[in-house]
């Protein structure tokens, strides 16, 4: 019968029973079925079908049922309170653990703390409701948020590739739209590789990575992202295989590296096969940091590999790969040879967010060509041999 008249019945499926007990009635078997009310269906109701039910002992009858606040949706409710020149209802917003984030647009604002109140209303697993305040912040990549409706409560855990991350939402970068970007890069890795990770926030690239077997040497220039990478690694048991840092990117990479050639004659691993910079807005502006990193091993340059190199960058350009291509070679001041270009996601109108994959050129690795006009990266100086700054155990 559910599907003879599906055209017909009600559609309220979430919120009311399609099929309901007959109030009142003595029979287990029979049942009411809600159609739409007939001013509102989509079809109507044909003879045909009509002559249908009476054949399957069925009978049309009336049916009352009082609809309230819980019945309907929110894009339904924000419908039936905002103005009519809001034509643009919000109704998307990205789950961060228990707290929703909202980007209301400025004809929002206004209305914010009822938006705020109806998503709380009608998703049972928010408890906090934020909503972004400014653009994020250049230096430790968090952005200012308000506080819509719910708890102030902004210590959150998700769950993502099999890995639990707990951070302060309020202090640190955290984007739920990136999960299938950070498992794509995670599956290209294999259990022997030595990954640097320049960027990388509260760990959704290093904690699956140290999962894998990999060994991992994770920076964030942030001290509440860098606290809790060092948590994370510890909660999700891998900071044996996680080394952590609180560096500037450049800082970090010559620290690493340096410390590597040293390490080198001890026969510890070297190089890092993959470098992860994961800061769109301006990872492209630390590629010459590459240039000459590897100058002081210079009697083994036919046999040290090379790292593969996952550089993150936005491009308004009408010819956004090319565009990419252009922004990692002017900074690496080389042509690159082996490169794949990944467009992740749309940021914005115009605006895509990619990752240019490229096997790091020897000619930058060792300093070599370029334009002597340029002014060249300053080289990596030796680090001390202590572990100031790692998060490990003795």
């Amino acid at each position: 019968m559910l599907e003879r008249l599906k055209d017909v019945i009600l559609k309220y499926k979430n919120t009311i029973k399609r099929v309901q007990d007959i109030p009142g009635g003595a029979s287990n078997e029979a049942k009411l079925l809600l159609l739409t009310p007939e001013p509102f269906r989509d079809k109507p109701l044909t003879d045909g079908d009509l002559h249908w039910i009476e054949e399957h002992s069925g009978e049309m009858t009336s049916h009352t049922i009082t609809l309230n606040y819980n019945h309907y949706s929110m894009h339904s409710i924000l419908r039936a309170v905002l103005p009519p020149e809001i034509t643009d209802v919000p109704s998307a917003f990205e789950s961060v653990g228990h707290i929703a984030h909202l980007n209301l647009r400025e004809n929002h604002l206004p209305y914010k703390e009822i938006i705020g109140q109806v998503l709380l209303d009608k998703h049972a697993h928010i408890q906090t409701v934020v909503n972004k305040s400014s653009s994020i912040d250049e230096t430790f990549r968090f952005f200012k948020m308000d506080l819509l409706a719910g708890e102030n409560r902004m210590v959150t855990t998700v769950r993502e590739n099999d890995c639990s991350f707990t951070f302060d939402f309020s202090k640190v970068y955290w984007n739920s739209r990136l999960h299938t970007e950070h498992a794509r890069v995670i599956d290209e890795l294999k259990r022997t590789d030595i990954v640097l990770d320049m960027f990388a926030g509260v760990g959704p690239f290093a904690i699956p990575a140290c999962k894998k077997g990999c060994l991992v040497y994770a920076n964030d220039l942030n001290p509440h992202a860098y606290k809790a990478l060092c948590e994370n690694a510890e909660k999700n048991k891998v900071s044996q295989r996680m080394h952590g840092y609180n560096l500037d990117g450049r800082e970090f990479l010559k620290k690493v590296i340096g410390q590597m050639i040293l390490d080198k004659s001890a026969g510890h691993p070297f190089p890092p096969t993959h470098v992860i910079m994961n800061l769109p807005a301006s990872a492209v502006e630390f590629l010459d940091v590459f240039r000459g990193m590897l100058d002081g091993i210079e009697a083994d340059r036919d046999n040290v590999p090379l790292p593969v190199v996952h550089c993150y960058c936005f491009t308004k350009s009408s010819t956004p790969k090319e565009d990419c291509v252009e922004q990692v070679e002017r900074m690496l001041r080389g042509k690159l040879g082996t490169f794949d270009i990944f467009e992740v996601r749309d940021v914005s109108p115009n605006k895509l967010m990619m990752r240019v994959r490229f096997a790091l050129p020897s000619d930058v690795a060792y300093g070599l060509g370029g334009d002597d006009n340029d002014e060249e990266a300053p080289l990596p100086k030796k680090p001390c041999l202590d572990r100031d700054g790692f998060c490990e155990k003795d």
